[in-house]
């Protein structure tokens, strides 16, 4: 991936889309770019904090291990997306793992050559703050879900809210899912068992809420599963 590829990559970042092409310029002299194979973690829970990633192609998968050593899958990362939103403000460590799950080619900027360049550019903070916040909101969602929504409930949010971040709208008006979701991943990502998810999704098959095309990925109706919840 050379310079040009790189800028074009930061561009389609929502943190940077509103800079001038001096300024992005300047993110990309620290900027590198690396290949990463399925399977392969980009770091580890407790490894050092040292870089924030940016996702050209691929797809990453960040989750943790709780005291059981049960994994909890906290975020799928695609084209497009940051990791971790922490990286900018937090220092030790990362908080958890982040392992590739789809071939992936990601822009490396080390967080402290990006320090410096925010104190140079303050705008870039601001828009910093934007996504963080949306992410803390995405955050208080999900912990809301799970205190006052029973399973099924869980279940029918998480599938919009993967609807909105690994969708694809169908002609027809229904949704793809583009990321192959199993039910243990779903079950980790709202905390609850394989056999839990995998009963609901029978259910919702069965009121043909939802089904799945011959590769196995989810396909539904974001309405018609909304209604659900009514």
């Amino acid at each position: 991936m050379d310079r040009t590829t790189i800028e074009e990559v930061l561009k389609l970042v929502p943190l940077f889309k509103e800079l001038s092409r001096d300024e992005l310029l300047e993110i990309v002299n620290i900027a590198q770019n690396r290949h990463f194979i399925k399977g392969i973690h980009v770091f580890m829970q407790d490894d050092p904090l040292e870089n924030v990633y940016f996702i050209h192609s691929g797809k990453v998968k960040i989750y943790r291990n709780d005291v059981n050593g049960k994994e909890q899958i906290v975020s799928i990362f695609k084209s497009g997306d940051m990791f971790p939103h922490v990286g900018f403000f937090r220092k030790g460590t990362y908080p958890a793992f982040a392992q590739v799950i789809e071939d992936a080619r990601i822009v490396i900027i080390s967080i402290a050559h990006f320090e410096k360049l925010l104190l140079q550019h303050p705008q870039v903070c601001i828009k910093l703050f934007r996504v963080m916040g949306e992410k803390i909101i995405d955050l208080q969602n999900r912990l809301e879900s799970q205190i006052l929504n029973n399973t099924y409930e869980q279940i029918i949010k998480l599938l919009l809210r993967l609807a909105d971040t690994d969708g694809k709208l169908l002609t027809d008006g229904t949704t793809i899912l583009t990321t192959h979701f199993t039910n243990k991943d779903m079950a980790n990502m709202i905390g609850t068992t394989r056999e839990t998810v995998s009963r609901t999704l029978t259910k919702l098959k069965k009121k043909n809420f939802i089904k799945t095309d011959e590769q196995g990925y989810f396909i539904f109706d974001k309405h018609v599963i909304e209604n659900e919840l009514a």
